[in-house]
């Protein structure tokens, strides 16, 4: 009688479980047959000891230094938040992040994805952004030739009715700067912003 309670009490529990606790499942050798014999399948084969090693996934897919693309993404934020300066970053850094950052991100990828790896190596950001109310926020440049390959620029423009807004925006060396690629608006205030590295 005991055998046939055993194999019931195993399969209710495998069927409650939906298969995640099977009837050949080690914790019945520890439940039900503790001091005699073991029959279930799990302990008829050779006692096998298995060690496991921990690989951290990441190590196989990213290297330890960061891609030119993650470098250049990181310098452009802090470019952005040097020029909005104390008194403009804390006020838009949020909606900066989550409306403007992405589409800054995104252009820079789109237009360098088609740049060999030689070619990448040579590009910089420049540090220094410009101040009182000019645009530049930042240049990505041939560090050979010095000439632009994109430019990144915050224009504040003052809507009738509606009050300032920083306009986001960026030129590409394709068209010689011609043409202005919207990046996105960010309302200010019907007051007059400050000066940007203020």
């Amino acid at each position: 009688m005991k055998k046939w309670w055993q194999k019931s009490l195993m399969i209710a529990v495998a069927v409650l479980t939906l298969g995640v606790i099977s009837p050949n499942h080690l914790i019945w050798e520890t439940l039900l047959d503790e001091k005699s014999h073991n029959d279930s399948q799990a302990s008829t084969g050779n006692d096998k000891q298995y060690s496991y090693d921990w690989i951290d996934p990441s190590e196989l897919y990213y290297s330890a230094q960061p891609s030119i693309l993650e470098t250049v993404h990181q310098s452009a934020e802090e470019q952005a938040y040097l020029k909005f300066g104390s008194k403009i970053g804390p006020v838009i850094s949020d909606e900066f992040k989550t409306a403007i950052l992405p589409n800054i991100q995104q252009a820079i990828d789109m237009h360098l994805a088609g740049l060999d790896g030689e070619k990448l190596r040579k590009l910089a950001i420049s540090e220094k952004p410009s101040g009182d109310h000019a645009e530049k926020i930042f240049h990505i440049y041939d560090t050979e030739t010095l000439k632009d390959a994109i430019r990144f620029h915050v224009r504040t423009e003052k809507k009738p009715l509606e009050g300032y807004f920083f306009n986001f925006h960026y030129h590409v060396a394709d068209d010689n700067f011609q043409q202005h690629i919207a990046l996105g608006d960010i309302y200010w205030s019907k007051n007059t912003p400050p000066k940007w590295l203020s």
